[in-house]
């Protein structure tokens, strides 16, 4: 090897060490950083149930709030919030954290039991418009899983499909082969399906939203203008959808068929 080509390698070397140490440095730093993160997160929950358990809970509410504006949320966290905004008589602001919690843990029988609890302590008591069993049945299904869940039920049931695909064309046996066939035949079927509740769900994120009244009581414009006329007067706590915006304002329908306008600074978005 000439001289020249020696210190050349050298050279590349010692940049590849340097690029290593580096690359090890920033590791260290970023994953340093989040167990920081973490920690802090970690104690500010303990230090918030603490207040709580204690029944300091307009502590443990901004204790809450403090985990929520540094870009953390989970099911347990709403639900620990909206505990705490039910003790200090914020029903609406309850029921939000109770709705925001399911949007994430759909399942979670504490919050659906706490919503439930914290429901029939609102006002107002409206019927929900009749629906056919067919339609109730398809959007209890559809939300019966988020969409981190039904992302996760379409892999796993592709992957089976693509393994039941593959031992039949790599299996030699007939009975082997039948079987195949038919478990790739089934997960194929499965397969179409979950995707379409995989669809529908993300379709339902995008295009509902709700939203849950916060102030205490609101009265309802016919048009998206504070002269308006009065459309009806709702109360604390009540889940609406939300199908339009203009400006500030919020066209909302309720679960019996009424539609007005709200403004937005008075509901929580789910």
């Amino acid at each position: 090897m000439k001289k020249t080509d020696l210190i050349v390698s050298k050279k590349l070397d010692l940049l590849k060490y340097i690029l290593s140490i580096n690359l090890l440095i920033l590791i260290v730093l970023f994953s340093g950083g989040r167990l920081v993160y973490a920690q802090s997160q970690d104690e500010l929950m303990k230090g918030a149930n603490k207040f709580y358990q204690e029944g300091n809970y307009h502590l443990a509410l901004e204790s809450y709030k403090r985990i929520i504006g540094q870009g953390y949320e989970s099911g347990a966290l709403f639900y620990n919030l909206g505990n705490a905004y039910f003790k200090t008589g914020q029903l609406g602001h309850a029921i939000y954290s109770y709705e925001k919690g399911l949007k994430l843990e759909p399942n979670d029988e504490d919050l659906a039991y706490n919503l439930k609890i914290a429901n029939a302590r609102t006002v107002d008591k409206i019927t929900e418009l009749p629906k056919l069993f067919i339609v109730s049945w398809w959007e209890g299904l559809v939300t019966s899983l988020n969409v981190t869940g039904w992302s996760l039920t379409v892999v796993i049931v592709f992957w089976i499909l693509l393994l039941s695909i593959a031992v039949y064309f790599l299996s030699r046996r007939n009975n082997l082969q039948k079987f195949a066939f038919m478990s790739a035949s089934i997960f194929l079927a499965l397969f179409i399906f979950t995707a379409v509740l995989l669809f529908a769900r993300v379709n339902r994120e995008a295009v509902t939203n709700y939203g849950v009244l916060l102030a205490p009581t609101y009265t309802v414009k016919l048009s998206p203008d504070i002269k308006s006329n009065d459309a009806f007067v709702i109360h604390e706590g009540i889940k609406f959808a939300v199908e339009d915006y203009v400006n500030e304002w919020a066209k909302i329908r309720l679960i019996d068929g009424k539609v007005g306008w709200a403004q937005k600074n008075v509901f929580g978005q789910i």
